[in-house]
C-alpha cells in the first residue's frame, strides 16, 4: 500500500489519540473510587442486616417489658383486692388465715417478678444502645458512600470531558488518512491491542521494541517515501521520521 508520508505521520497523531482514548476508558473503569464504593456498599449491605437484628431484638424485648409489667400489675392488683378484704375483715377467720397467707405468697411473687422487669429493662436498656450505635454506624456510612458518589460523578465527568475533547479531535484526523490507509489502521489496531503504528525510532520499532535486523534496516532504507512499512516482528505498521535512524 502507497499513502505520502504526510498521511504517515498524522497516522501516528491518529494512534497517539487512540492510545490516549484507551487510557481513559482504563482509567474510568479502574477509578480507586470505585473499590472504596464497592467495599463501602458491601459494609452497608452488612451494617444494614445488623440495624435490623438490632432493632429486632430491641422490639422483641420491649414486648417482654410490657409482658413483665401486666404480671407483675396483675399481682399488685390481686394483692391490693385481698388486702382491702382483710383490712374490712371480710370471711371467716380461716378464709382471712388464707388470704393473709396468699398476701404472702403474693409479696415474695411480686418480688420475683420485679426483679425479672428490672432484668429485661437493663437488656433493653443495652439493646437500644447497640441499636443507637448501628444506626448512627449506617448513617455515618450512608453519608460516606453519598461522598465517594460525588467524587466518582466529579471524576467519570472529567474524564468525559477530556474523552469527548480526544474523539473530536479523532474525528477530525481520521477522514485524512483516506479510506485505504484508515482501513489498514483499523484492521491492524483490532488486530495487534490497540496499537496500529508506531514510529521507527533509532532503527527500533516503538511497537514492539526490537530493533531493525540487517535485512529490514535495508528494506526499510530503500523503500519508497510513500510506501506503507510493517514490522517483521509485530506486524505493526512502522513510520519513518528523522529519528529512525536510516
Amino acid at each position: 500500500m502507497k499513502a505520502d508520508l504526510a498521511k504517515q505521520w498524522r497516522m501516528l497523531d491518529l494512534q497517539a489519540l487512540d492510545t490516549r482514548l484507551t487510557q481513559l476508558a482504563h482509567k474510568k473503569r479502574t477509578l480507586p473510587v470505585l473499590a472504596e464504593i464497592e467495599k463501602a456498599t458491601k459494609q452497608q449491605d452488612e451494617l444494614f442486616e445488623e440495624v435490623v437484628l438490632a432493632r429486632t431484638a430491641a422490639q422483641d424485648v420491649e414486648r417482654e417489658i410490657t409482658k413483665a409489667e401486666d404480671a407483675v400489675q396483675l399481682v399488685r392488683d390481686r394483692a391490693a383486692r385481698n388486702q382491702q378484704r382483710l383490712d374490712a375483715g371480710q370471711g371467716s377467720p380461716k378464709d382471712l388465715q388464707g388470704m393473709q397467707h396468699e398476701l404472702q405468697t403474693l409479696a415474695r411473687r411480686q418480688a420475683e417478678l420485679e426483679d425479672e422487669e428490672i432484668a429485661v429493662m437493663e437488656r433493653a436498656e443495652e439493646l437500644r444502645a447497640v441499636l443507637a450505635r448501628r444506626e448512627a454506624q449506617k448513617a455515618e456510612l450512608d453519608e460516606k458512600i453519598v461522598s465517594l458518589a460525588n467524587d466518582r460523578d466529579q471524576a467519570i465527568a472529567e474524564i468525559d470531558e477530556e474523552s469527548n475533547s480526544v474523539a473530536a479531535q479523532r474525528d477530525q484526523i481520521a477522514p485524512g488518512l483516506g479510506t485505504d490507509l484508515l482501513g489498514l489502521y483499523e484492521k491492524v489496531r483490532e488486530q495487534c491491542g490497540g496499537l496500529a503504528a508506531a514510529a521507527l525510532t533509532q532503527r527500533r520499532c516503538g511497537g514492539c521494541g526490537l530493533e531493525l535486523n540487517a535485512t529490514e534496516l535495508a528494506k526499510f532504507k530503500n523503500a519508497p517515501e510513500d510506501e506503507i512499512l510493517r514490522c517483521e516482528d509485530c506486524r505493526r505498521i512502522v513510520v519513518r521520521t528523522s529519528e529512525s535512524g536510516l
